[in-house]
Formats: structure tokens, C-alpha cells, sequence
């Protein structure tokens, strides 16, 4: 082990020739630190190359490095295997964010804690004083920053170490997939297709029984329940169908003044939702699209929805469109009919997804 403490007066000194034979690429960093007004007044390695210590921290090194590859392939196997699609009750769903911020933080620390401890044990201790200073790069200087170079790469210890080469790339390559991972998941381009996010309470029982719609206390709801101009919330006739267990369900069934029904139909044919409502009522999901706020203050002269949290309206003759606010994706409706003992039920669950989607902008 070489310890190089020392502290040279620039003053006066004639500047090396770095093309002179013999010099050890130290020497030359030395000389272009010098010339750089930099003086190393301290160098030391803190192991001996190829001792027992030095064996022992590229191991530990290598295992947080190696930690982190892990982490990361973990990472990625959660985020493309993992079930995310929302079910209620207890499914493997619930686990989907908190294992893609574990296994991630996991990743970072080990990057971190390798970096810290390769840093702090096994580079040299080095003491350096810069002065300020000016002047235009000449050719050594050039050649100076590259054997520069070079030597800060020799002194990371990457060739007399590969467990540290190997370890670093098994361990960086994962987490360069896990920044690519989430860029490729943004490429689909509509996650709304199929409502491949999850069913809410009025999706049908096995067997296709259709869910009635229900107030708070149970009971189904009729259409002379509404009255004209008139709306009620109401909720899937489920078990626990009112509980939060299905809080992405309640829905605002609204009974549409004549004139008014009529435009909503046009505007419901214009989307491919012709038969979505049932004679002069139509059905919305009141959980708002921006914050997932209830969008429950309806004002039947204007036709319009309002979300109390930030303001955000919603036009129900023209498919409960956002027309004010910072919502930007409409209410999704659901679609009814009556039954044979004149109750309303769901024809199926929302064709599109309840609520506001992560991926939208703000």
C-alpha cells in the first residue's frame, strides 16, 4: 500500500514533461493537477490490493449490486404478471402497488448502499487543494485529462475486480428496464377498451341475472318512483351492494323532462349508446371522473351535474359531457331497462371505467 502525503509549493517549479519514460500514470495525474493548480497533499488506497479486505468489500459491493438486480427483476415480474385488475374482496389486486414500491425501493437502496460503500472503503482517501484559474486547454492538458481518465477508471478497480463489473451490470441492467417499463405501458393506447379496469356491483350475477337498482335501504326502485325532472341515487341490489365495499357504484337515476330526454337520446346514438336508457330516464355514475369526488348537486333547469369538490360540471342530454372544470372525461352511464315486475334493473355493468384513471392528466 502506497501512501502519498505531501505538500508542494507550485511556486517556481519547472512543469514535468509527461511524455517522459519511466513516469507511472499517477505521476502524470499528479503533474496535470499541478497544472491544473490542484495539489494532491494526500493520497492513500484504504486496502492493499488483493488482501483479505479488499475480498471482503467487493463481495459486499457486489451483493448490494446484485440486491438491486434482484429487486428490479422483481419489480418487472410484478408489473406484468401481477394481478392489477381491481376485484373485490381480497385478490392478489391489493398487493399490486405496495409490491412495485417495495421491490423498487428495494432496488434504490442497494444501488445506493453499493455506491456508498465502494466510495467510502474501497476508493483511495484522497486531500486535494484547488486554486482558481484561467487560461486556454493546450495539448498536454488534453493528454493529462485523458491518462486523467483512465487512472480514475483503473482506481474504481472494475479489471482487478470483475466481480464488481459482472455484479453492477446484473444489478443496473434490471433497473434500466424498470425506468422502460412504465414508458412501455404507457403505449397503450386506449385503457379504457373492454373496461379492462374492473366491474362495479351492477355487473350480473352468473348465470347473466341483472342487477336491480336499489335505494339506500334495499329496496328496488320503480319508474313512477322518479318523478319528472326528478332524480334519486341509488345503489347495485347486491349483498353489501350499499356498503363501501362497492363504493365505485352509486349511480344518479335521473327521469328527463320530454324535450330533454330526447336530445340526451340523439346524444346517446351519437356514441353508440342508443339503448342505454329506458323511455325518459337515464342512469350516471356520480363518482366524478377528476378526483373521484361525488358528483351528487343536479340541476334539472340546466341539465347539468355538478361535482362540489372542484367545481366540475357535467351535461347529462349530451352524455354528462364535461362542460366547466377541470374534469375531462365524461360520466360514465349505465345502461337500463325495466323488468317483467316493473323494477329497474342494469342491462349490464358500465361499459366504461367509474372514476379518474392514474394515467390521466390532471
Amino acid at each position: 500500500m502506497t501512501t502519498h502525503t505531501e505538500h508542494q509549493a507550485q511556486q517556481g517549479r519547472e512543469p514535468l514533461d509527461v511524455n517522459t519514460p519511466g513516469l507511472s500514470q499517477f505521476d502524470i495525474v499528479r503533474e496535470g493537477a499541478r497544472r491544473d493548480d490542484i495539489e494532491i497533499v494526500h493520497y492513500e488506497p484504504q486496502v492493499a490490493p488483493g488482501s483479505k479486505a479488499e475480498r471482503r468489500l467487493t463481495r459486499t459491493v457486489a451483493s448490494f449490486f446484485l440486491l438491486t438486480g434482484l429487486a428490479a427483476t422483481a419489480f418487472l415480474v410484478v408489473y406484468i404478471w401481477w394481478p392489477w385488475e381491481y376485484h373485490a374482496g381480497s385478490g392478489g389486486d391489493k398487493w399490486y402497488t405496495p409490491l412495485l414500491g417495495v421491490t423498487l425501493g428495494v432496488a434504490l437502496l442497494g444501488i445506493g448502499f453499493g455506491i456508498l460503500t465502494w466510495g467510502k472503503k474501497l476508493l483511495p482517501k484522497e486531500v486535494s487543494i484547488q486554486d482558481r484559474h484561467e487560461g486556454a486547454v493546450a495539448s498536454d492538458d488534453r493528454i493529462i485529462t485523458g491518462q486523467t481518465m483512465l487512472y480514475m477508471a483503473d482506481e474504481l478497480g472494475v479489471k482487478r475486480r470483475p466481480l464488481l463489473g459482472i455484479s453492477l451490470l446484473a444489478g443496473l441492467a434490471p433497473v434500466g428496464a424498470v425506468a422502460a417499463a412504465p414508458l412501455v405501458g404507457g403505449l397503450i393506447s386506449q385503457p379504457h377498451k373492454n373496461n379492462q379496469m374492473f366491474t362495479t356491483g351492477f355487473a350480473p350475477a352468473e348465470g347473466g341475472q341483472k342487477v336491480r337498482l336499489v335505494r339506500e335501504d334495499g329496496r328496488p326502485v320503480r319508474p313512477a318512483d322518479v318523478s319528472t325532472g326528478g332524480q334519486i341515487t341509488v345503489f347495485p341490489g347486491i349483498d353489501h351492494g350499499v356498503s363501501n365495499l362497492h363504493a365505485d357504484s352509486p349511480t344518479l337515476l335521473i327521469h328527463l323532462r320530454d324535450s330533454d330526454a330526447q336530445e340526451s337520446r340523439r346524444a346517446n346514438e351519437r356514441v353508440g349508446h342508443g339503448d342505454y336508457m329506458w323511455g325518459n330516464y337515464a342512469a350516471y355514475s356520480k363518482i366524478c371522473t377528476h378526483a373521484g369526488c361525488p358528483a351528487s348537486l343536479y340541476e334539472q333547469q340546466t341539465n347539468r351535474l355538478l361535482c362540489p369538490c372542484h367545481q366540475s360540471q357535467f351535461l347529462i342530454t349530451d352524455n354528462a359531457r364535461p362542460i366547466f372544470g377541470p374534469a375531462s372525461r365524461r360520466l360514465p352511464q349505465l345502461p337500463i331497462e325495466v323488468d317483467s315486475e316493473g323494477y329497474f334493473v342494469a342491462k349490464s355493468d358500465y361499459t366504461e371505467t367509474v372514476g379518474p384513471d392514474f394515467w390521466e392528466r390532471p
